[in-house]
C-alpha cells in the first residue's frame, strides 16, 4: 500500500531546549502525527481483529518544509495527500511576504478537494485567514490563554473527536499558548468548540479540513520552556505564570487529537 505522504509546513524556529530533543520545530508535529498513527494503527488492529479481518499498516512519509526562512516554497500538491500547518510565535495576521504567501498556498489547497488540510494555533489562524476570518490580536481580559485548558466542544465537536463511540465526551483538554484569534466562523465550515476567550476553537470540514486553536503537539516539557521564556522576559507576569504552571501537568487529549488527525487524512474521519 501507498504511503500517506503528509507535508508540515514549520512556520516557527522554537526554543533551545525544544530544538535540542528534536532537531526542529516542524519535528514536534511529526512526533505527534507518528503517536496519532500507532493509536490509529492500534485502534483499526483490535477492530480488525474483533471482526477477524486482516490488519494492513499504512506508512507515513512526512516532509517538512520552512516556509519562514524559504518563503514561497512549497510542495506540489500532486506529491501529497496532506498537508499540516504548524503553530507559531508570529503574527498569523502579519503583512509580511512570507506570510502572505503562506495564505496564498493555503487558498490553492482550498480551491482543490483531494489534498487534505490540518493547522494547530497559528496554523488554524491562517486556515481562518485564507477563508476570509477576521484574525487579530485578542483584546479581551488578558489576551492570553495558555496551558492546559478545556475547550467545550459543540454537538459537531463531540462527534469529530468521539473514539469509535467510547465516550461522547463534551470537552477537549488540550495544551494553549495564544493571544490571536479567529474572531468568527467562516461560512461553510463546522464550529468544534470554545472557550470563554476564544469562541473559534477548532474548524471542520469533512474531507477538507480539520484545525483547532490548541496545540495537540505539546508536551509538558515543552509548554515549561515557553511558560519559563516568557515569564523571564516579561510577556507573563508572576500571577499568569503560576496559574499556567500549577495547570501545566494536568492529563490532555493531544494523542488524541493527532490519532483523529490521522483518521482525517486517510478519510475515516
Amino acid at each position: 500500500m501507498a504511503p500517506l505522504r503528509i507535508a508540515i509546513l514549520e512556520c516557527d524556529t522554537g526554543l533551545p531546549k525544544a530544538l535540542a530533543k528534536y532537531k526542529r520545530y516542524g519535528a514536534i508535529s511529526s512526533a505527534l502525527l507518528e503517536a496519532g498513527a500507532k493509536e490509529a494503527a492500534a485502534a483499526a488492529g483490535l477492530l480488525q481483529q474483533q471482526q477477524q479481518q486482516r490488519t494492513t499498516k499504512r506508512e507515513l512519509e512526512i516532509r517538512i518544509w520552512d516556509v519562514v526562512n524559504e518563503a514561497g516554497k512549497f510542495p506540489e500538491l500532486g506529491d501529497v495527500e496532506g498537508v499540516f500547518l504548524t503553530g507559531s510565535k508570529f503574527d498569523s495576521f502579519a503583512d509580511v511576504p512570507w506570510t502572505n504567501s503562506l495564505v496564498a498556498y493555503v487558498r490553492k489547497i482550498l480551491a482543490q478537494d483531494r489534498v487534505k488540510l490540518v493547522g494547530v494555533c497559528f496554523g488554524h489562524q491562517i486556515v481562518g485567514r485564507a477563508m476570509g476570518a477576521k484574525v487579530g490580536r485578542n483584546e479581551g481580559g488578558s489576551g492570553w490563554e495558555v496551558s492546559v485548558t478545556d475547550v467545550h466542544l459543540t454537538t459537531e465537536g463531540i462527534k469529530v473527536f468521539d473514539e469509535e463511540g467510547k465516550k461522547k465526551k463534551d470537552v477537549l483538554t488540550i495544551y494553549q499558548m495564544h493571544r490571536d484569534i479567529v474572531f468568527d466562523y467562516p461560512a461553510g465550515v463546522q464550529p468544534l468548540g470554545s472557550t470563554e476567550p476564544c469562541k473559534v476553537q477548532g474548524m471542520f470540514v469533512p474531507g477538507r479540513l480539520f484545525t483547532v486553536q490548541g496545540h495537540p503537539e505539546f508536551t509538558e516539557e515543552i509548554l515549561v520552556e515557553i511558560l519559563e521564556v516568557r515569564h523571564q522576559e516579561g510577556v507573563f507576569g508572576d500571577e499568569m505564570y503560576k496559574d499556567a504552571m500549577a495547570r501545566v501537568g494536568r492529563r490532555h487529549d493531544g494523542v488524541m487529537v493527532g490519532k483523529r488527525f490521522i483518521e482525517f487524512f486517510l478519510g475515516e474521519e
